[in-house]
């Protein structure tokens, strides 16, 4: 390569510093070593680099928050992440500060180089950030897929005791819109009125068994609408 690209190793142990520094400059890279986050800040504004390595666990500034830093302040800056103690929190942190690897101990010197090889390629924070972004909506979606399912389901269980209820709830409704504006229309008179106020009490007892028969037979339908009808509420505002 004409021009060589610049790698900062940033670890504690000089065991681990010392074999990134042999591996990489034998590729080709020109290394440069720091013993924690504060060097490495130091050396980042002093100078340019292309690529940051970094360990997590390291005394005073973590490897997280190191990255995080150089991301906020360089977001064209890949960082690698190295551990021996990696976790799916700690991952997902490395994930969402947009990192371009995250290498588990040991290394061996293939690991380095080709993770070394695929950083420099390109930029790949923006599709971490947009796997993070995915894998957040993702639970989002799949709630309001299952409250439309419900919702479709019930609506579906619904239809037929709604067009049951209908049916039974028809002659009593319209038995009883002609007895209204019948009895709008003779209300005038003064024998009619009489007379409807003793059919009034008539119909009032001889309806009474009736409209108890309408609520028993009605009842069992209406109860699963209401039912299924309220739940289905409920799971869309959930969502």
């Amino acid at each position: 390569m004409s021009t060589l690209k610049k790698i900062m190793v940033v670890d504690d142990d000089p065991v681990v510093a010392a074999s990134m520094d042999r591996v990489l400059t034998g590729k080709g890279y020109a290394v440069i070593t720091a013993k924690d986050g504060a060097e490495a800040l130091l050396k980042l504004r002093q100078e340019n680099y292309d690529l940051v390595y970094t360990d997590i666990r390291m005394p005073g500034m973590s490897g997280l928050e190191l990255a995080e830093h150089v991301k906020a302040r360089q977001p064209w800056m890949p960082v690698v992440i190295m551990t021996g103690y990696g976790n799916a929190t700690s991952e997902a942190r490395a994930a969402s500060a947009g990192v371009a690897g995250f290498l588990h101990k040991p290394l061996s010197p293939d690991m380095i180089e080709e993770s070394a090889h695929a950083a420099l390629a390109g930029p790949i924070a923006a599709p971490a950030n947009e796997a993070v972004a995915s894998a957040a909506a993702a639970p989002a979606e799949e709630t309001h897929t299952f409250a439309r399912t419900v919702k479709n389901v019930a609506l579906f269980f619904a239809a037929p005791f709604v067009g049951l209820a209908y049916v039974l709830a028809f002659p009593f409704v319209g038995l009883g819109m002609l007895a209204w504006m019948g009895g709008k229309a003779a209300i005038k008179s003064e024998r009619v009125r009489n007379g409807v106020s003793a059919a009034k009490r008539i119909g009032m007892f001889g309806a009474g068994p009736l409209l108890g028969l309408a609520f028993v037979l009605l009842l069992p339908v209406i109860g699963p609408v209401m039912l299924a009808w309220f739940g289905g509420r409920a799971l869309l505002r959930k969502s």
